[in-house]
């Protein structure tokens, strides 16, 4: 069977496609707006752990969509969420008999509720796969330091295919760099750079 798995180059999307190797035809899909050139890091730790690898083009306007949305609530969260749920029903919509991504138990964006996943099921006619839905954050990060090589930073030094570094780039053109920290907090961004 023909999996998609939405992957970044994180250590969750990295875990997810690895539990998931020995039931699915895995292919890595980076869904991007072509704001930012960030996937090509994820296309090349996809060949350097054996996956195939794709890009999806997102509609632009969904990015400015979510964009308003995170100006307007003043975070983040709700616009990457509107961001992920439109990235999944593209991915749903292409060539695969299952979708999945990286999403974990204690995620609080983005989510998949289990309505949404069942729509997204009975629309398309595809499986929606949440490998690490049963994973807490520990239990992640535990999993990822006994079998993953992986580079940590903060958001606006790491380059990797997710959506929050397009949006960044759309708010520093249009706002001015400075403006990004008013929205979105400092956290740390993982990519992986090999299995050990």
């Amino acid at each position: 069977m023909e999996l998609g798995l939405l992957y970044s180059g994180g250590k969750d999307s990295t875990l997810a496609a690895l539990l998931l190797e020995d039931f699915y035809d895995v292919t890595l899909v980076t869904a991007q707006f072509g704001i930012t050139d960030d996937w090509e890091h994820a296309g090349e730790t996809a060949a350097d752990l054996g996956f195939d690898f794709r890009r999806l083009e997102l509609d632009r306007a969904v990015a400015h969509e979510a964009v308003d949305r995170i100006r307007e609530d003043g975070f983040p969260r709700n616009g990457i969420q509107h961001v992920h749920q439109h990235a999944l029903e593209e991915l749903a919509a292409a060539d695969f008999d299952a979708i999945a991504d990286g999403t974990r138990r204690d995620d609080r964006v983005p989510t998949v509720s289990r309505a949404q996943a069942q729509s997204l099921e009975d629309r398309h006619g595809v499986d929606y796969i949440a490998p690490l839905s049963g994973f807490g954050r520990n239990a992640v990060d535990r999993l990822v330091d006994a079998h993953l090589e992986v580079t940590v930073g903060p958001s606006e030094e790491i380059r990797r295919a997710d959506y929050e570094a397009e949006l960044r780039a759309i708010i520093a053109d249009e706002d001015g760099s400075e403006a990004i920290p008013e929205y979105f907090p400092d956290h740390e961004q993982t990519y992986v750079t090999g299995i050990r």
